[in-house]
């Protein structure tokens, strides 16, 4: 798939019809006509795959082996979730900035996607040995060792947080890949049918491998760990990238200068506008308001008396019922805006969750809880999947995706310990996270609101522009 490089042309416009009437879709200097539309798409879904396979297996499994590792629920919410957002706080800046700025013969995206793919696999395989290499560990210590659950518990968090590391790297700026290659005109819809893959690929890990993810943990990381790697590696080879402006300057002068300059610059343009500190604060609490369900499901579910494979049924349920929904909530986006499916979104969610938090006591009343968690969780995403590329300044979009995602960090930081601290406390009462969710659902559609007050204010889906 090779898109003939044009001039550059105005951003987030359908082409005029060629010649011959055919439709062409434009993004920069790419232009696609239909096949190579089809075609894009074909090869971004096919890393999404790969990548969303990885995803939706890495946490549900790593639940399960830090409590059998015997780590607490405080511990659990700071590896799974907590972990993750620090190094995309610490990572992502640096990574999406270098980014945008890189250019070179594979683009200024694929590099630093294609680098740590490999890595993040290697580390997947390696957490499938997790038992070996403890015991290798135990044996080396001799008497000083922990026991042998403790040096598990060790040997797993640390392959966890290597993974994460290329993981965060990579997720820095494959959303910036996609707005630089995706014709603004189709995206919403691009990133339904993204969500539509990522929930396929939820639905064959929760219907045919999470039931044996216990006791088959080490081929299911070994095995997914192979097809991300490959996979995305692929997607990365085939997807091509167009041409870009010539990046900002280098700063000249002492290395304090170098280093100081870019951050405050980058700090001075992501914070420019207060239009766009309303975006990251309303993404912040609108993520935020799943993450004390989605941080603690698995023990929750144990705690009831669920099985894995009933939980599995469940989240197999909640991704057939989204696929149907997304292509509508993509085009409901595209044509209403992001913004006002967010709103709505979380006051659904707000109503359920708080419901849930009171009166869902039973396997059954959580089962329909759980499964109206998924659907409504899965319109907010996938509505709000388009949010930061159509309101972001695409030239620096990496950067100000990546302020967004330093934002977005404070919440994954700090609800589930929170969450998890107050759960140790209360005995491991798992229904307090709906009500957290509820509360947090409620305050977000709140700020949802005042975000759109203020992009009306800037011209609405009409004419709005990115401030400066």
């Amino acid at each position: 798939m090779n898109p003939a490089p044009v001039p550059p042309a105005p951003d987030s416009e359908s082409a005029p019809e060629d010649a011959n009437g055919a439709k062409r879709w434009r993004v920069g200097t790419l232009t696609y006509g239909t096949a190579g539309l089809v075609a894009l798409f074909c090869w971004l879904l096919w890393g999404d795959f790969a990548w969303n396979m990885k995803e939706r297996a890495v946490q549900p499994m790593s639940q399960l082996l830090f409590k059998q590792f015997k780590a607490s629920d405080l511990v659990l919410g700071l590896m799974v979730t907590s972990l993750p957002a620090a190094l995309g706080m610490l990572i992502g800046p640096i990574v999406s900035v270098r980014s945008d700025n890189h250019r070179g013969r594979w683009g200024r995206r694929i590099p630093y996607l294609l680098i740590p793919t490999p890595i993040a696999a290697l580390a997947m395989v390696g957490m499938g040995y997790t038992v070996e290499i403890a015991d290798l560990l135990h044996g080396a210590l001799g008497a000083d060792a922990p026991d042998p659950i403790a040096c598990r518990l060790i040997v797993f968090a640390g392959l966890w947080t290597f993974f994460e590391i290329f993981t965060v790297i990579a997720n820095s700026v494959f959303v910036g890949l996609i707005n630089d290659v995706v014709p603004q005109a189709v995206i919403g819809r691009f990133f339904a049918l993204f969500r539509i893959v990522g929930l396929g690929a939820g639905i064959v890990f929760n219907s045919f491998l999470i039931g044996h993810a216990e006791e088959n943990f080490k081929l299911l990381f070994i095995g997914l760990g192979m097809l991300y790697g490959l996979g995305f590696s692929v997607m990365c080879f085939m997807v091509k990238e167009g041409e870009y402006p010539p990046p900002a300057p280098k700063t000249d002068g002492a290395f304090t200068s170098r280093v100081a300059e870019p951050i405050k610059a980058y700090v001075r343009e992501c914070s420019a506008h207060r239009f766009y500190l309303w975006i990251f604060l309303a993404a912040m609490i609108g993520n935020a308001a799943f993450l004390p369900i989605n941080s603690f499901d698995v023990p929750y579910i144990r705690s009831i008396g669920m099985s894995m494979e009933r939980y599995g049924e469940l989240r197999s349920i909640t991704y057939a019922i989204s696929i149907c929904l997304a292509l509508f909530i993509g085009w409901f986006a595209d044509k209403y805006h992001p913004i006002r499916v967010g709103i709505c979104a979380l006051v659904v969610y707000a109503a359920i969750a708080l419901w849930a938090g009171f009166f869902a006591t039973d396997i059954a009343s959580f089962s329909v809880a759980y499964v109206a968690h998924g659907v409504i969780s899965g319109i907010f995403f996938t509505g709000t999947a388009s949010l930061f590329p159509r309101l972001f300044p695409r030239a620096k979009f990496a950067q100000f995706a990546s302020a967004a995602g330093i934002i977005l960090a404070f919440g994954f930081i700090g609800v589930p310990p929170v969450v998890g601290r107050l759960l140790d406390l209360t005995d491991h009462a798992y229904h307090y996270t709906f009500v957290i969710g509820g509360g947090l659902a409620a305050t977000g559609a709140v700020v949802f609101f005042i975000l759109y007050r203020q992009f009306v204010a800037l011209g609405g889906s009409e004419r709005y522009a990115p401030p400066s």
